[in-house]
Formats: structure tokens, sequence, C-alpha cells
């Protein structure tokens, strides 16, 4: 089937969404029935602006380059889709003769795909259609794992490794430090940070996610037993946890996206919010590190696993296409051997649409506020290699007259 390709990039950026994008066009440009090689300038909002970047004239050495570029070299977008909006997608591409539509992105980009895909075939319109995801909230079904999620994940044990060490030499003066880490459902990334625990001094102490009802007198009775053994005392949150009610901690109000997601507005969020709690039930000095985007910006902390498993999702989904396979996701498929290795495979959008994927509760210890061995071996060949290994000094603290 000959035809042009057409690729956008959606939803929150990743250290590893280029190198996904580097995959495809490599790949694409490697066929002799695709045309030209069209990016959408900020996803699918470049159709209704009818904005593309010609893709097919980018160098080898830029392709390359994009595999460590963080953000989204396209542009993003969160475009919610009317019914109207699809039939003005499929127009635009019977225009330009777009029959390979590859969507990188999370779980709504997968929806988008399968609707443009239903509706070309309900028009009678030949074209295939690919989704690479793409999510550091790790939450995309069946994939064992979700390309951006690695680098993330790196990221926010790195920085919890550090911060870690930081509050513990200022412990005379700060008592306790609560990080939040994104995500609004699924704790994957939070529960990342555990990666950094090697000792029991080593942060972080507590980690509590969203997957497990938050109560803040089980939490304060935590933190007061880890400063009593400690004096200081390193907190884990995602940004989603709440309470018996479904209420998200520390929020002012909830508010319904586009895509109808609950979303937080607050003017705190619940790491400042616990902070204010911790300080006034147990008055023990609390600061709070919210990172935000960063924690999807860092392209010096990316996984170089991370990366790789991204390129070679985005060269498998043009290749399937190629092979005549449409309607469907490329997943990451985790092999059986001892040491860690990962095949790209792919299944049904419609299995994967608007399905979201929360940590297991083997991956979590019995007291809700750690996780297990199980997500410490699942994880850490995600990072892409070992986390440093910091000195402590060996002898004992002695008293001088």
């Amino acid at each position: 089937m000959k035809g042009n390709l057409l690729v956008g990039q959606s939803g929150g950026p990743t250290p590893a969404i280029n190198a996904s994008l580097a995959g495809v066009v490599s790949q694409a440009k490697t066929m002799s029935e695709i045309g030209s090689i069209y990016g959408l300038v900020h996803g699918i909002e470049g159709v209704f602006t009818k904005s593309v970047y010609n893709l097919s004239n980018e160098t080898d050495e830029t392709i390359r380059k994009m595999i460590g570029t963080p953000a989204s070299i396209l542009g993003s977008c969160r475009r919610k889709l009317s019914e109207a909006d699809y039939y003005i997608i499929l127009d635009f591409f019977k225009a330009n003769d777009i029959r390979y539509f590859v969507y990188i992105g999370g779980n709504d980009s997968m929806d988008t795909c399968n609707r443009i895909s239903k509706l070309a075939k309900a028009e009678n319109y030949e074209m295939r259609v690919v989704g690479i995801p793409k999510t550091i909230d790790n939450d995309l079904p069946i994939t064992d794992h979700c390309p951006g999620f690695g680098s993330a994940a790196r990221f926010v044990a790195l920085s919890t490794l550090d911060s870690g060490r930081d509050l513990e030499a200022m412990s005379t003066f700060d008592d306790v430090a609560i990080y939040e880490v994104m995500g609004r459902h699924a704790g994957w990334l939070a529960a990342a940070a555990g990666l950094a625990k090697k000792t029991v001094e080593d942060a972080p102490h507590l980690i509590y996610l969203p997957e497990r009802t938050f109560d803040i007198p089980r939490f304060l009775a935590d933190v007061k037993e880890v400063h009593r053994n400690l004096n200081y005392v390193y907190v884990i949150i995602g940004e989603g946890i709440h309470d018996a009610k479904g209420e998200f901690i520390g929020a002012e109000s909830v508010v319904t996206d586009a895509f109808g997601h609950k979303a937080i507005a607050m003017s705190e969020g619940p790491g400042n919010y616990l902070a204010k709690v911790i300080n006034q039930e147990l008055g023990l000095k609390t600061r709070c590190n919210r990172p935000g985007t960063i924690q999807r910006a860092m392209a010096c902390c990316a996984s170089p696993t991370d990366l790789e498993e991204s390129f070679r999702a985005g060269q498998a989904g043009v290749r399937y296409m190629q092979e005549g396979l449409s309607d469907i996701m490329v997943t990451l498929d985790r092999t059986d051997d001892p040491e860690y290795a990962c095949s790209c495979g792919h299944v049904a959008l419609d299995q994967v649409a608007n399905v979201e994927r929360i940590v297991p509760d083997e991956f979590i210890n019995a007291s809700g506020n750690f996780i297990t061995e199980q997500y410490y071996r699942y994880c850490l060949p995600l990072l892409g290699g070992s986390l440093p290994g910091y000195a402590r000094l060996q002898n004992k603290q002695i008293m001088l007259r």
C-alpha cells in the first residue's frame, strides 16, 4: 500500500518520547511504499491548523540526536476530540494521501488511534494505524512497562537518594521531608523512589501510593515511629493519594478535565498540606519538595535502557504496518530469562484505549507504606544501571572531653 506516513506526539512529554519518534522516522525511511514522512505540529492539533513538519528530509544525524532530546520535538497537545472532529481528521488524511498513521501517547491517545481507525474502515478508506505507548505514569495495560517510565523512575530514585542525604545532614534543623511525585491514580513513579534505599538510614522511609486509602492518623503514627528511631523522616507520596471517601488529600476542589479525568485543583497540594499537619500534630519541622514537570524533562537522568527500548518501539510500530498490521499498540514484553531482556510485541487498540493499570497489591507492603521486593525486582532493570553507592562512615560517633 503506497502513501504517506503521518506521526504525532501527544500528552505529557518524557525524556524518551523523541527516541520513539526517531525509531518511527528511521524505519519509515527504509520503506519504498512510503512517500513523505510528516510530523504533526502539536499532535492532533496539527490537523486542524494544517501544520506539519516534513521529516523525510531530516538528516540521519538529526534523527540520531532526537534519541537523547527531552520533551516532544514535534510539540504536544491535550485536545479532546468531538465526533465531528474525527471526520475532519479523516478528510485531512484523504486530502494528503495519509495511509500510515502513528500516534505516540498515553491512554487517551490510544483511544484517538482506535476511533480514527474505526472511522476509516467505516468510510472504506484504506489505512493502517498504530499507537506507540508513552507515559511516565506507566499506567497503560498489557505492556510490561511504558516507554518514558524508566527515565522518570531513574530521576525520582536519584533525586530521592541525594535529597535524602541532605535531610540526614540537616536533621538538627529539619525533621521531615515530603517528596510529592506525579501520578494521579497510579503510583508506579512514586514507588520508584524506594529503589534509592539500601540501608535503614537511607531515604525514603515511608512511601504512600494512590492505590491505597490514605489515613492521616495512621500516617502520623508512621512518621512519629520513624522519627523516634532516626530523628529524621523522608516521605514519598503520590500526588493522587486520597481518603476513604475518594477525596484527594489537600485538594481545595476537584475538577474534571476535557477527557473526563478528575484533576486536583489546589494551592498547596497534598505534600504541603501534610507538612502543615505534621507540624501542627507532631511539632516536627517539615518541608515539601514538589519537582513538578522536571520529573519528565530531565534528559540528563534518562535511562539508557528506556531510550533504547523507546527507539525500538517506534521502529516496531512502522515494521508492523509494513507487515499489514493495523489497529494495534506496540508493547514491551519482558522475557522469562534470569537476566533482564525485553522484546516488542503488540496488542489490539480496543484492549488498551482508556484502560488504566494501577500498581498491583504484591508490589505494596502489607502496611501500605512502602514497596515490596517484587516491585524492586520489577523496576530496577528499567533504570538502565545501578544507582550511586555513596559512602557511610564505618566508625561509630564518639564523645570527646
